[in-house]
């Protein structure tokens, strides 16, 4: 536990260093602090800080800069974020972008204007995944094809139409295919894979063996087709990242990070986990694997239609960036990517 002098201390070394870039050396903690202590026990501090872990020491500078669990520190116990209140007149300019740009739309058109948004407010990178569609069975049909070859045709309650062929432990008559097809959409039409998947687990026994074949099968269609028409991920702001001094001076940092934006598979994981995270949360790399580079830090929130998380949005920037603005940002785009989405 670090006392109120340390506490202090560290929350100013982390400001001053995001404010300017600068390892902080201690006559700067000194005037910013507003501690009266003296150059030597500001540096004994520093140096408990220091072996905590919590900031280190350049070998180009005396001064100090914060760790990943310094940042860490600052932001699960320092950061004080106020509310971001859209009808202040300080948030004026910002409420009218916001709103202009996130109206009711098409979702994808909402989602790219989004990341937009979060590109252009942060300064950084903006990045939105597109909705989830829950799988629903709304109308399903089987048709054979050939010896214990069948097509699942599942018709999705907007009208989408998926095909599946499936291979079935024994070969079925059309006759009996039409029957399980009739059984299935008189059960389960209107639930979702998962929610079918769900009484599958308590019902597959009281089902006729053929049926519950067919049904199992069509789960996993089902799911299998979700899978390939899952959420994607929408990124805007790259180039802003030329402009960061943190990455401006290494190439090495920049292409990697630009591969990150490119493959997407990384921050696809990481914005899954944010998911599953209620309210806004950050992630700074170098403290464990969700951030694969040091340099990054990815503040993300998921957004909510009618009650239900559908999609996650953030920001990506340096460890370095202003953690209160960012946390508005991304807090109120989540709140407003959610309004427009559920507004019909």
């Amino acid at each position: 536990m670090l006392d109120d002098r340390a506490r202090t201390l560290l929350k100013t070394l982390v400001e001053r260093y995001i404010a300017d870039g600068q390892p902080v050396g201690s006559r700067t903690l000194s005037r910013a602090s507003g501690l009266e202590l003296s150059p030597a026990t500001i540096r004994n501090v520093m140096a408990d800080l220091e072996e905590l872990g919590l900031i280190a020491s350049p070998h180009t500078s005396a001064g100090r800069v914060p760790t990943a669990k310094g940042y860490r520190v600052f932001v699960d116990t320092m950061l004080t974020a106020r509310p971001f209140d859209l009808a202040s007149v300080e948030d004026a300019a910002t409420q009218q972008h916001l709103r202009e740009q996130l109206q009711p739309d098409q979702p994808q058109r909402v989602i790219a204007h989004a990341a937009q948004v979060l590109g252009n407010l942060s300064q950084f990178v903006g990045v939105v995944t597109a909705p989830r569609k829950a799988s629903v069975f709304h109308h399903i049909e089987f048709l054979r094809l050939g010896e214990r070859r069948v097509l699942v045709i599942l018709v999705a309650p907007d009208g989408d139409v998926q095909n599946r062929v499936v291979f079935t432990t024994r070969d079925h008559s059309q006759a009996e295919l039409i029957e399980a097809s009739n059984f299935i959409n008189a059960h389960y039409s209107g639930l979702t894979i998962e929610a079918v998947r769900e009484r599958l687990k308590t019902e597959v026994e009281a089902l006729r063996g053929e049926i519950a074949t067919l049904m199992q099968a069509a789960v996993q269609a089902g799911s299998e087709a979700a899978d390939e028409g899952a959420e994607q991920v929408v990124i805007a702001g790259e180039r802003n990242l030329l402009a960061v001094q943190d990455f401006s001076n290494d190439m090495g940092s920049l292409r990697k990070l630009f591969d990150l934006f490119e493959q997407k598979t990384q921050l696809m994981r990481l914005l899954d986990v944010s998911s599953r995270a209620e309210g806004v949360r950050i992630y700074i790399g170098g403290e464990s694997q969700v951030v694969p580079y040091e340099e990054l830090s990815v503040v993300t929130a998921p957004y909510e239609v009618a009650g239900q998380v559908v999609g996650t949005l953030g920001v990506i920037g340096p460890t370095r960036m202003p953690y209160e603005r960012m946390i508005q940002i991304v807090d109120i785009t989540a709140r407003l990517v959610g309004h427009a989405l559920s507004v019909k």
